[in-house]
């Protein structure tokens, strides 16, 4: 019924706006997202699962002045093996404004492509499952040598029972030639509920990371190389029950790519962190991911590969195997001679 209602009213703002008809553009774009991620973690103690399932969101939306944009639609989840048709349904509505330097949304839209290139230290990548999707604001200042973003993710509403609790961040990149720097950073607040039991407390979890790094890419015979180290700081504290607490350390990243294979080693030395949205291997005090991607599907629409992980941590060594298909299609049609 919701769907239905968001429907109407988009198609009551083309009616009453026929003058600007000839500007407006009606858009359609159907995402499907195909993974499985064997996680085998026993050996260091953190979670294995294994995550098989797929994704699809249909969208339609008004394009007006080639600046406004309003989408509707829906982000269903179907895991193999559930008795369920499906196992959740995440509602897409929002209004995106995009023009020369400015790109701001508002409302229930994909992360994909504006916050998912967080660090798995900082943001698990779990979230590419299991969250598709901000609820919130989006803002993003961009030229062609520097970036910013500035977010706020509401992920809980407060009832009687349900606690607040929402995520706002900052990231972005400036670059020069060979060289760049890079920052990430969110606060995570986990406030109370409305009658809240005497064992509930406020907390804050957060990080950042701050990177300096060299660009490869055009001075070797590979499509892709860079490097970059940096620190990683994060925020941890529960009110009323322990001090604040910010453990720091070292980390860097390494990533090759030339055609269809890729590797990449992320490197941490340090204390060890507690994010409630970040990798588990981060509670170490020293950890080394190496990850080879295969991609034999790559054309105009469609995306896949293979990403095989070894993960170096307390003396032991896990793994992991992933397949991950991402397919989009889009179109639009013009308004002009509809009205």
């Amino acid at each position: 019924m919701k769907l239905k209602k968001y429907l109407f009213i988009l198609l009551l703002l083309i009616v009453v706006d026929q003058k600007s008809a000839q500007a407006q553009q009606l858009e359609t774009a159907i995402n499907f997202h195909g993974f499985v991620d064997n996680r085998e973690y026993a050996k260091s103690n953190r979670l294995s699962q294994t995550i098989f399932g797929a994704r699809f969101s249909p969208e339609l939306g008004l394009m007006i002045d080639s600046v406004h944009r309003f989408r509707v639609g829906a982000n269903f989840l179907k895991e193999f093996g559930s008795k369920n048709f499906t196992d959740n349904i995440a509602p897409v509505i929002y209004y995106q404004y995009q023009k020369e330097k400015n790109n701001f949304f508002i409302g229930a839209f994909p992360r994909l492509n504006l916050i998912d290139d967080y660090p798995r230290a900082l943001l698990a990548d779990t979230l590419n499952y299991f969250k598709p999707n901000m609820e919130g604001m989006f803002y993003q200042y961009k030229t062609n040598n520097f970036k910013q973003n500035v977010w706020i993710d509401w992920t809980g509403k407060q009832t009687a029972t349900d606690r607040e609790t929402f995520l706002f961040g900052f990231s972005g990149k400036y670059q020069k030639g060979l060289f760049y720097a890079s920052n990430y950073a969110y606060m995570y607040h986990n406030a109370l509920s409305a009658i809240s039991p005497p064992n509930q407390f406020l907390e804050d979890n957060g990080a950042i990371q701050l990177q300096l790094g060299l660009d490869f890419g055009k001075k070797t015979f590979l499509d892709s190389l860079t490097f970059s180290a940096g620190a990683m700081m994060s925020v941890e504290r529960v009110r009323s029950l322990n001090n604040l607490r910010t453990p720091v350390g070292f980390i860097s990243y390494l990533y090759a790519g030339y055609k269809n294979f890729s590797l990449a080693n992320t490197y941490y030395n340090g204390e060890g962190h507690y994010l409630i949205n970040g990798d588990a291997f981060y509670t170490a005090k020293q950890y080394n991911r190496l990850d080879l991607g295969w991609n034999p599907i790559q054309f105009k629409n469609i995306q896949g590969g293979f990403t095989f992980s070894f993960h170096f941590v307390d003396g032991i060594i896990d793994s992991q195997q992933a397949f991950s298909l991402r397919y989009k299609l889009a179109g639009k049609k013009d308004l002009n001679g509809w009205l």
